[in-house]
């Protein structure tokens, strides 16, 4: 263990495997000491585990009715955190609905940066009428407000996990966009920039193999941020019905079915309001600590 250490803190790597390694060794070690951040990373792990194990972490079938026991307290007959107005247990529906959460999530985050990772680093390298263009459609986009824009293309193309997914990430790529943009235009003159277009490289392989790199920390940290905003937006359109549609225990589908009892039954509506508002939190800690490692500007700090 001590020579693995001692290798990933080589100050003179013999490989571009072990200088990438080391940059990762370190990122880590800084990572580790911002005790927010790990606790970010915490509720990320047991977001995934959860999603992971739900049918076996789960007391209950999530979509199983019990009319009996509709509308119990937390701690009554088994049941932890209590019962809806089907009397399905909450704990349950929690646990399932961190899948679905977790699916918008990753597909949201693997569609929308790239988008405005390729938008961005072209119109910054090549500038001009193309970098106009690309701009111009971004400010499009950003003059409306995400979450109107969502729902008015949710209406078009109809309620559903699928299009509520991809409302959102239609409506999350401009910043991405502007991030890469705004790092493009610092490195694009750069003199290695220079001397790899003088070897002939062409305009897609330095822009994939040089500058979308340098690209890359900056939109981790913002899609990290964004991610409290996504799963704020998902649980938005599904309390307004245009989301996941009944049965599927999704959180803000299941505050939209327990806002009609807050004020008697406040478990209904408080459970899945308080997993929302715990796994944002985690994003946002683990999105402020990748901030410190990743941001060159803090590297001496």
């Amino acid at each position: 263990m001590a020579g693995t250490m001692a290798w990933l803190r080589d100050q003179n790597p013999q490989s571009r495997m072990q200088a990438r390694l080391g940059q990762w060794y370190l990122g880590w070690l800084r990572l580790r000491r911002n005790p927010l951040a790990m606790i970010g990373l915490a509720i990320i792990a047991v977001l995934l585990v959860v999603a992971a194990f739900a049918p076996w972490l789960a007391p209950y079938d999530p979509v199983a009715q019990n009319l009996r026991g509709r509308l119990l307290p937390p701690g009554t007959e088994g049941h932890l955190l209590g019962t809806d107005d089907f009397g399905r247990d909450i704990l349950t529906r929690i646990l399932y609905g961190s899948r679905i959460t977790l699916y918008i999530v990753a597909l949201v985050a693997v569609t929308a940066p790239v988008v405005g990772l390729v938008i961005g680093t072209v119109a910054g390298y090549f500038g001009g009428w193309v970098d106009e263009v690309l701009m111009r459609i971004t400010d499009i986009f950003l003059a409306f407000p995400r979450l109107i824009l969502a729902l008015a293309l949710v209406a078009v193309l109809g309620p559903g996990i699928e299009n509520a997914v991809l409302a959102i990430a239609l409506t999350a790529w401009p910043p991405y966009a502007r991030v890469a943009r705004a790092e493009t235009l610092t490195v694009r003159n750069s003199d290695y920039i220079a001397a790899v277009r003088l070897q002939g490289a062409g305009a897609a392989r330095i822009i994939w193999g040089h500058v979308v790199p340098m690209c890359l920390p900056s939109v981790v940290i913002r899609v990290t941020l964004d991610m409290a905003g996504v799963i704020l937006t998902a649980a938005g359109l599904g309390f307004l019905g245009l989301g996941a549609q009944p049965p599927l225990p999704e959180w803000g589908l299941m505050i939209s079915a327990g806002r009609k009892y807050l004020f008697e039954q406040w478990w209904v509506a408080t459970m899945p309001g308080l997993a929302i508002f715990v796994v944002s939190l985690g994003f946002n800690l683990l999105g402020d600590g990748l901030r410190d490692v990743l941001d060159p500007r803090s590297a001496g700090k």
